[in-house]
């Protein structure tokens, strides 16, 4: 898949699932459930024990594949090598930026300052990860695209049901979710991770 196909794709669905599970087999779980609640993309952190099971496991599921928790080339190579379509950290790493676009590979860095994603822009990054977002407003979106007009920002961490519209109204092309799955599976199980993520998609969508 061709990098401007991957990134159309991020901004299509709208929602990201961030998966981190205790086990592979829980995090197969996860990821199934929000697949079959409509989640389109789904990145898989590398906390998470043997990942790249859980990239074969998933292989034949209608969905856009990515790696998270990502902190250097090494663990970038991998991911790409099991099958992630774009790669994601919690920082921006001047050494994965130029991996990831040798390969054609969208490479989503965290940045929370205009000089970090004045770095990640110049690295070659085309969506910077707002994270941890808890720490901000939606309306910090408008304020970088000011003097950033063509920064693509898909915030993470924090978001919730009753923030996502907020984040998307206000010019997210994209917005991760992660704790509220975990939380979600853990009081009710498969049906209530699915049923959780039928919701995020039809609040991506009103």
């Amino acid at each position: 898949m061709l990098k401007h196909a991957i990134l159309s794709r991020l901004s299509e669905t709208k929602v990201v699932a961030v998966i981190r599970g205790n086990s592979a087999e829980e995090a197969v779980e996860l990821s199934k459930a929000a697949v079959q609640g409509g989640i389109r993309a789904i990145e898989l952190t590398y906390t998470t024990p043997h990942v790249q099971r859980i990239f074969e496991a998933l292989e034949e599921e209608d969905v856009l594949l990515g790696a998270g928790s990502v902190l250097d080339p090494e663990t970038a190579r991998h991911a790409i090598l099991a099958g992630a379509k774009f790669i994601v950290s919690p920082h921006f790493n001047e050494e994965i930026a130029p991996f990831c676009n040798r390969y054609g590979i969208p490479y989503l860095p965290g940045c929370m300052t205009i000089r970090e994603m004045v770095k990640a822009l110049e690295s070659g990054s085309d969506i910077l990860k707002l994270f941890p977002a808890n720490n901000f407003e939606p309306s910090f979106i408008k304020s970088v695209n000011g003097p950033l007009p063509h920064v693509r920002i898909m915030p993470t961490g924090g978001i919730n049901l009753n923030n996502i519209q907020d984040w998307l109204a206000a010019g997210a092309v994209a917005v991760g979710i992660g704790s509220d799955l975990n939380k979600a599976y853990a009081a009710g199980g498969f049906d209530a991770a699915v049923e959780l993520s039928r919701q995020y998609m039809q609040k991506s969508k009103e």
